[in-house]
């Protein structure tokens, strides 16, 4: 019988991330409007770097965006399936913890999540310092992305106050999951998926690890992902490749997700 119990559990966890993957992937392949400039140019006619009064401009606009029909969605979205997820918490973070092979290859994911806002002000730096504008609008994008993430996970994480599994305080949300994949989100409407699929992958992983460490629970990586979605979907950007819409589908057993994509901008 217990094996029978693991089983369906293993089960539950599966689709829980297989559900959390795909929505993360729809989510991001969403584009603002073809032609929209970016809060961050000063002049959006030129193609110079956005300022430092442009930047600290911009994450302004970037919490006016959070509040959205996009994010009720997705938040919504990420909130039930972090509530799906609350009953095997415990089991799902023991099993994860007790794994010496998980702790070898997850290892790195703690220091992959603690360096997203150093690596965002580096980026925006390095484009000002090469005179390259558009990598420095995309350093400028992650800076506000990050600004938005942590004020968000820091919020909920002292209204909540949720113990962690090692026994530290704030465990929900996952700040570390929320920050790596708000980078995912501004990289990949940047870029494209060839930079997106990569970018995203790191942020399960970063994910991964912190159940791996004890520091989180299921739970708490999947609204973290919601939170990371919402953060790096509020850096509006102009010249982003994807463009989309998502929406949420009942379906037999569950939910899930429509993605559709469109043509480049």
């Amino acid at each position: 019988m217990a094996m029978t119990v693991h089983g369906r559990r293993g089960r539950t966890l599966a689709g829980l991330l297989v559900l959390g993957v795909t929505l993360t992937g729809a989510s991001a392949g969403a584009q603002a409007p073809a032609g929209e400039p970016s809060a961050r140019l000063a002049d959006p006619t030129s193609s110079s770097a956005p300022t430092w009064k442009a930047v600290w401009r911009g994450v302004g606009a970037d919490f006016r965006r959070v509040v959205s029909g996009e994010t009720a969605v997705i938040l919504g979205v990420t909130g039930g399936l972090s509530a799906a997820a609350h009953p095997v918490d415990g089991h799902v973070t023991e099993r994860a913890g007790a794994s010496a092979a998980l702790d070898r290859t997850l290892r790195a994911g703690a220091v992959g999540g603690g360096v997203q806002a150093g690596g965002a002000l580096a980026t925006y730096l390095l484009g000002r310092a090469m005179d390259r504008p558009r990598l420095a609008e995309t350093g400028a994008d992650l800076i506000g992305a990050q600004i938005v993430a942590t004020a968000l996970t820091q919020g909920i994480k002292v209204s909540v106050n949720r113990r962690r599994p090692d026994g530290g305080r704030f465990s929900f949300p996952s700040g570390h999951t929320a920050s790596t994949v708000a980078t995912a989100a501004v990289l990949q409407r940047h870029y494209g998926w060839k930079v997106g699929v990569p970018a995203f992958a790191f942020g399960a992983y970063v994910a991964g690890s912190r159940l791996q460490d004890q520091r989180h629970y299921l739970s708490d990586v999947l609204f973290g992902a919601g939170i990371g979605l919402v953060s790096g979907r509020s850096a509006r950007i102009g010249h982003g490749r994807a463009a989309g819409s998502v929406s949420p589908l009942a379906v037999p057993g569950g939910i899930g997700v429509v993605f559709t994509s469109g043509g480049a901008s």
